[in-house]
């Protein structure tokens, strides 16, 4: 897998975290059982350092720091998976369509992206002196 493989697989994920995070963010008070004290600034900065942990991994990737890129680029992916514990604060069933969408797409994004980077690490093992 190349770099621009990676790339597009970060943008993917950047681009469904956005929708999962923008719901979550526009329709707070309607997501069952989120504390109280959860505004939508603080899902959008959220959002921002995340975002900002990926992009810092594919640029550090780039610029020759690879191992150090996919590690955070990992952890990144990681993050998509906190989608699912709105499902430890409400089952499936009280959550809206949309908000099941958005959070599966980000799952999904996510597994696509930690598999990415798997893959480039498996690569990288292959092909060490």
């Amino acid at each position: 897998m190349n770099g621009r493989l990676l790339g597009g697989f970060v943008l993917l994920y950047l681009a469904a975290s956005l929708l999962h995070f923008a719901h979550n963010a526009e329709y707070l008070s309607e997501y069952p059982n989120l504390p109280f004290w959860l505004t939508r600034v603080d899902v959008y900065l959220v959002w921002c350092g995340l975002a900002a942990l990926g992009i810092g991994g594919l640029v550090l990737y780039r610029i020759g720091w690879q191992f150090t890129g996919l590690c955070l680029l990992a952890v990144h992916a990681g993050f998509g998976f906190d989608g699912l514990l709105h499902y430890t604060r409400a089952p499936f069933e009280a959550h809206s369509v949309a908000m099941n969408v958005t959070i599966w797409v980000e799952v999904l994004a996510a597994a696509c992206l930690l598999l990415a980077v798997l893959a480039q690490f498996a690569s990288r093992l292959r092909h060490a002196p």
